[in-house]
């Protein structure tokens, strides 16, 4: 049986309470914690640095998964991976080497995945994506929390699934940005497997938020 995995997205949590937010996630079953990593730059917001991941991973158990959405995404990946990242995502248009860069961070023994923005396709991929361990969908322009879904990244979702498929490769679809309960079937439908959620687990009850995913995720499966 396919595991449908949960990241929740510390994004969208009070950052006043922010170990709480992060135990709470943990307790109720979230599988990882998703940090989007922000320059002002790439998008236009800023986020957190190395330091603030290196403190998240001393406070839970849960494997962090980091998203960066940097310029320059090969001088801070290190950096990253240093402070306790699970998982690497940098942009396929953040960087012209993206080859030697997802080398470099799979040699460091961590996980590295591509994110594509909404308006770039799946098809500018293909040749990465014998070399990732997954693929990043964003659903959403990146930069803020609390966004609608665009409906046509499913497009993207089945697409990628069925050239998993047909090449018989590995790679985890994720997705990012407007996911909801009113949406999550139809993501795993087209073949996700990683569904990141911010607004949607950390505006209402957490637990109760967990357990309607994995009723969802159960009879999709």
């Amino acid at each position: 049986m396919i595991q449908i995995k949960l990241l929740a997205s510390i994004l969208s949590c009070n950052f006043l309470k922010l170990e709480e937010e992060i135990k709470d996630a943990e307790l109720v079953g979230c599988d990882m914690l998703h940090l989007d990593i922000m320059d002002g730059h790439f998008v236009p917001n800023i986020t957190i640095g190395p330091d603030i991941v290196r403190q998240i991973h001393k406070a839970t158990k849960l494997k962090l998964d980091v998203h960066l959405m940097v310029e320059n995404p090969s001088f801070w990946s290190e950096k990253f991976i240093n402070a306790g990242a699970y998982s690497i995502t940098v942009h396929q248009e953040a960087d012209y080497h993206l080859n030697r860069l997802i080398n470099s961070i799979k040699g460091k023994n961590t996980r590295a995945l591509v994110s594509i923005n909404p308006a770039t396709s799946p098809i500018l991929l293909e040749y990465i994506l014998e070399y990732i361990d997954g693929v990043l969908i964003m659903s959403v322009n990146p930069g803020f929390g609390g966004q609608a879904f665009i409906e046509n990244s499913l497009k993207k979702i089945e697409y990628l699934s069925k050239f998993k498929y047909l090449h018989n490769l590995e790679f985890v679809i994720q997705v990012d940005g407007g996911v909801n309960l009113d949406n999550i079937k139809s993501l795993i439908d087209a073949g996700a497997d990683e569904i990141i959620a911010g607004s949607a687990l950390f505006k209402v009850n957490k637990s109760e938020f967990v357990k309607k995913f994995k009723e969802l995720t159960r009879v999709t499966i």
